[in-house]
């Protein structure tokens, strides 16, 4: 289930040319909203990945990460990707096990050279995975 942001609702999905420059950048920052629902956190640098032309990210210290927690209640925020800045909503992923082997897939064919890729395969980071959406 997609969940909406309190300031906007989210468009469908990602244009097919955004999420093809999406899969292969490796500059996303997120920035939830803070608790007042309108200003924007700091941004944090992390890893992204593009399964069936939708946007995904991991928090590398789980559920207790303070972006993925801002992510999660706030469910809006921006991003900065690909050179852009987007004004996004967030959706915990939970409960689909085939969805999150997907992730998985993805996290090992972009990161596969990097010493950090086994641990975000873990549970407590797999467990904070969040679809990022485009926002009108």
């Amino acid at each position: 289930m997609q969940q909406q942001n309190k300031q906007e609702s989210p468009a469908c999905h990602w244009t097919q040319q955004r999420a093809q420059a999406f899969a292969v950048a490796d500059d996303l920052r997120v920035s939830p909203f803070y608790s007042d629902g309108r200003t924007y956190g700091t941004p944090t640098w992390i890893w992204s990945v593009v399964v069936a032309g939708r946007l995904y990210a991991r928090a590398w210290h789980g559920q207790q990460s303070s972006w993925y927690q801002a992510a999660v209640q706030q469910r809006g925020g921006r991003i900065h990707l690909s050179g852009h800045n987007f004004k996004v909503a967030f959706a915990a992923v939970t409960g689909d096990a085939q969805l999150l082997a997907r992730i998985d897939a993805a996290y090992r064919e972009k990161y596969a050279a990097s010493a950090y890729l086994l641990p975000m395969l873990q549970a407590r980071p797999r467990s904070a995975t969040v679809e990022i959406l485009p926002t009108n």
